[in-house]
């Protein structure tokens, strides 16, 4: 086994023989280059454990560089000095689980069970993640693999979603540990890449009735989704997922079940006249293969690409669907409602004890909250005609239409 001073220059010097050859650092102990007899350079720690002698593979030269290789060759023989075997720990390492079983056990056993929004996750894990670390074992994606993926959703621009993706893998990791898969969540002590500020989008008067009219164009239950979310201040997800058995058209009312609500709390939204006039509309004008559909809004339900070419044809400057809720509280509260009736109709959790104790239901005051806030509506809607002769708050029966559930089913 002959011994080399192992620098750049010996390294490139070295010749290939008829067999391989083992070439050991003189001031390392137990690091070392093995030369091949096609002329290729691996470098090779050796060690004793157990009294067995052990050999791991560093690297090639000169892809792997010489300071580098000494580098982790004394990593080894650390590993060594502590009755840790380095081969062993890479022999586990190859058969470690990758970064898309982690995320598929992630999927399967938390988001499926306990979030609303796992269809995102799984979205965002296939679309976002998957392309960078399908088949990376998941103890060895490190802090900067997370900051260089971060940054570069960041850079798109798309802060925001650089954030929500940065939560996600932290979650994701949390659940990792827990499970046992990795030791440690390499997004510890991460900073978020961008700094978010609360929306305070609130439409004006001249925009409320342009997306009114821009809706006339769209397919009724495209228009209708935008115009029940302008009228209720409730959330797009709970308006898309509203089902015929929970909409009670003879007492006006809309019961949102809690396995629905974003907050897991069942909610009864009192439908306005104006409410009223959109859902009674569409029952009216329902195909055969509507008719047959558990949910009222039977095609907008399941169309996510109809809905977002809509948001873009409404040509509001820096507009979201959410922001019809917030301008819906705002003209709520604006017109003289109480602040915790809109937190009521906009079904916020409340903190705190007193929310414990007060179980008043709170429906006659939502109910007064929503027909005022309908009544401004219409009323801003007839200034410049865009609402017409469309009807008014008597102008249809409060019978429910053949075929349609006359209150939720108990």
């Amino acid at each position: 086994m002959p011994k080399q001073k192992l620098t750049d220059a010996s390294l490139r010097a070295l010749r290939p023989g008829q067999s391989q050859i083992d070439y050991w650092c003189t001031t390392l102990a137990g690091f070392g280059v093995r030369v091949s007899p096609g002329g290729r350079k691996t470098f090779v720690v050796r060690y004793r454990i157990g009294g067995r002698y052990r050999r791991v593979k560093l690297g090639v030269y000169p892809e792997l560089l010489l300071a580098d290789a000494r580098r982790r060759a004394r990593q080894v023989v650390g590993e060594v000095a502590s009755d840790r075997d380095p081969a062993q720990a890479r022999r586990e390492a190859r058969r470690a689980p990758t970064f898309e079983a982690l995320a598929n056990l992630y999927l399967e056993k938390h988001a499926r069970v306990k979030k609303r929004s796992w269809k995102e996750d799984r979205r965002v894990i296939h679309n976002e993640l998957f392309p960078a670390w399908r088949a990376v074992r998941a103890t060895e994606i490190r802090r900067r693999d997370i900051r260089t993926l971060i940054e570069t959703i960041a850079e798109r621009p798309a802060p925001s979603m650089a954030n929500r993706i940065q939560a996600l893998i932290h979650k994701m990791f949390n659940f990792g540990i827990a499970q046992e898969i990795v030791e440690f969540n390499p997004c510890a002590q991460l900073e978020r890449p961008a700094r978010e500020r609360a929306r305070d989008r609130v439409l004006s008067d001249a925009e409320i009735r342009a997306f009114w009219s821009v809706l006339d164009h769209e397919a009724p239950d495209i228009a209708a989704a935008f115009r029940l979310r302008l009228i209720t201040a409730q959330r797009g997800g709970e308006v898309q997922g509203m089902r015929w058995v929970d909409v009670d058209l003879d007492d006006q009312w809309w019961t949102i079940p809690g396995s629905v609500a974003k907050n897991g709390l069942a909610h009864r939204v009192p439908l306005s006249d104006l409410a009223m006039e959109v859902v009674v509309a569409l029952c009216e004008r329902r195909t055969a293969a509507e008719a047959a559909s558990p949910y009222v809004l039977a095609a907008c339900a399941r169309d996510r690409k109809r809905r977002r070419q809509t948001l873009a044809r409404l040509g509001l400057n820096d507009f979201r669907g959410h922001d019809l809720r917030r301008t819906a509280a705002s003209r709520m509260a604006s017109a003289g409602c109480p602040r915790l009736v809109i937190g009521k109709v906009l079904n916020h959790a409340e903190p705190g004890v007193t929310a414990v104790y007060d179980r008043h239901t709170y429906d006659a005051e939502k109910r007064e909250a929503l027909q005022t806030w309908a009544r401004s509506l219409r009323a801003l809607l007839d200034a410049d005609g865009v609402y017409g002769n469309r009807g008014s708050a008597g102008d249809y029966s409060h019978q429910s239409p053949a075929g349609v559930p006359h209150g939720p089913s108990s």
